[in-house]
């Protein structure tokens, strides 16, 4: 709580007059992403930059004149803000990770199931443990040091190029896997190296911590790079297998077919104002086309012939960690090395080579392949010697 800052609403210039370091670190919600509308600009900013700064318009104190004075916010900080809108700001989102609502009718059922038994007496007692589950949770993160994490496979990493806007999201790709380093810190051995007169402390991620953020990007990201929004892709798929129905029932082509706003809502269940909503997207993104018939009826042409259908994320092009894996595994030790230890086996001859070592076919060699080999296995564990 005492790393957390919370606004309803923000104005335009608010952010820029805070204290210098009052949000450095912190976590910055804002209960309504229209509350933040008037700052978008300021949050992008502080988002890209880490830093706000702003010139304005003040009086000197002593001569009563007008003079420029700066103020100056640092970052980094997290942004956390949520909306029922359809649509975000783009320039926003490529700069945030994007959850979304499970709108399924289970997920309701199950709500409600959860909602009735918070009623009874369980439910009471559930609400106390909820609370201190909450406090050991709260105390875990603040155990976390601000450490510094090397990744030894970065440069191996695979992630889509076909988008300009992933120019960002592979820098959240890389931060979502130093995250999920960060918080096994305490599983993994923390090393040390001199630079320029400073010793410096840091992590190293494993392959398992890939892995972690590989099924965590394509849950989040995969779903923020698609064209659609979740509940607008939703909406595609099941007017999709309402247009495969009719179609079988029918025995008619797709392209033949004329859908009603009425036969789409019965269908789906959802309400008029929300299927308007969702509809025009489809047909502004020509999934959907709309014709009339003499000029008074509406109707629907379907264009979507079902390609990525059963809510399949979009393709990252991530590399398999089980390449990954095999790949490292079968590397020669020459190309093994770390920050503080620079080592070099040639395989021909059984020399080690290494700082103020020159070792052929001896005791010593074998124990620094040894030595090599041990911090291969931890690097694909993540588990302490």
């Amino acid at each position: 709580d005492e790393e957390l800052i919370r606004y309803t609403s923000m104005t335009g210039q608010s952010l820029f007059y805070m204290g210098e370091t009052s949000l450095k670190h912190k976590v910055l919600a804002i209960s309504e992403e229209e509350g933040a509308e008037q700052a978008g600009y300021a949050l992008k900013i502080l988002q890209s930059e880490k830093k706000l700064k702003i010139a304005s318009t003040g009086k000197d104190p002593k001569s009563g004149r007008l003079i420029t004075q700066e103020y100056s916010v640092e970052g980094p900080c997290s942004i956390f803000m949520t909306t029922t809108n359809v649509e975000v700001d783009e320039e926003l989102q490529n700069r945030c990770l994007v959850l979304t609502v499970n709108e399924d009718r289970e997920q309701t059922q199950r709500i409600h199931g959860l909602q009735r038994k918070s009623r009874t007496l369980e439910g009471m007692l559930r609400k106390e443990e909820k609370k201190k589950t909450l406090l050991v949770h709260q105390n875990a993160q603040r155990l976390i040091r601000p450490l510094m994490v090397v990744n030894p496979f970065a440069e191996q990493l695979t992630f889509l190029d076909s988008r300009l806007r992933t120019r960002r999201d592979n820098i959240k790709y890389l931060n979502l896997i130093n995250a999920v380093t960060l918080i096994y810190q305490h599983q993994r051995p923390i090393k040390t190296i001199e630079h320029k007169g400073e010793k410096l402390e840091y992590i190293e991620a494993t392959i398992q911590d890939i892995e972690i953020a590989n099924r965590l990007a394509a849950d989040i990201m995969g779903t923020s790079l698609d064209d659609l929004a979740p509940q607008t892709r939703k909406l595609l798929e099941e007017i999709y297998s309402l247009a495969k129905k009719k179609c079988k029932e029918t025995q008619i082509e797709q392209r033949d077919l004329r859908l009603t706003r009425k036969g789409i809502r019965d269908f789906t269940g959802w309400g008029n104002t929300r299927l308007g909503i969702h509809l025009q997207r489809l047909i502004d993104l020509e999934y959907m086309s709309i014709h009339s018939i003499q000029g008074r009826k509406f109707v629907y042409e379907l264009l979507y012939n079902g390609g990525g259908e059963a809510g399949e994320k979009f393709v990252l092009n991530l590399i398999e960690t089980e390449k990954l894996r095999y790949d490292f595994e079968c590397t020669p030790l020459n190309t093994l090395s770390t920050p503080h230890v620079q080592s070099v086996y040639a395989p021909n001859t059984g020399d080690v080579q290494g700082p103020n070592i020159s070792v052929s076919n001896s005791k010593q060699a074998g124990q620094e392949i040894h030595k090599q080999k041990t911090h291969k296995k931890e690097l694909i564990s993540g588990k302490v010697k």
